[in-house]
């Protein structure tokens, strides 16, 4: 079922494939994983090889376009004053066992650096209530990536 969701997300049009814009699904989705990345303040090493490796195996690219799609997703969340911009683009364009998948990819960016830090918590919590993930599927998502990452430490106000 993962690989039938990765599937349609490799398949989202590239709106103006020339230059990524916020209503390109790609790009939504680049800025949305770039921006809990970030949450916390402290990008690590290994948090931002993890985002790219998600790119790459999400959208089945690599090279310079892995690279335009990391940076524009940088571009995009530095411009927004909001998160909707980006929601919005995921709810109207994702099914919704394919949202809830990527809410489980925004855990793995989490967990990348083995921690669970309240502001990452929270960005996950905003996302997922903005694409209209459940809270029982956002947890269980939490819980799935942190079983993956050895020694992950965090607690969340969901439990």
């Amino acid at each position: 079922m993962f690989e039938r969701v990765l599937s349609f997300l490799r398949d989202l049009p590239v709106a103006g494939a020339s230059k990524p814009s916020a209503d390109d699904p790609r790009v939504a989705a680049s800025a949305l994983l770039y921006h809990v990345m970030n949450a916390d303040g402290v990008r690590q090493d290994i948090e931002w090889e993890r985002f790219k490796e998600i790119l790459a195996e999400t959208y089945s690219i690599s090279g310079d376009e892995l690279d335009a799609l990391a940076a524009a997703g940088e571009r995009a969340d530095n411009e927004a004053i909001d998160l909707y911009a980006f929601t919005s683009v995921l709810k109207r364009h994702l099914d919704a066992e394919a949202r809830k998948a990527f809410i489980g990819l925004m855990w793995e960016i989490v967990y990348a650096d083995g921690e669970l830090h309240e502001l990452e918590d929270n960005t996950v919590w905003r996302v997922a209530e903005l694409i209209g993930v459940e809270r029982h599927d956002r947890i269980e998502a939490r819980r799935k990536a942190a079983a993956e990452a050895p020694g992950a430490r965090g607690t969340s106000s969901d439990e």
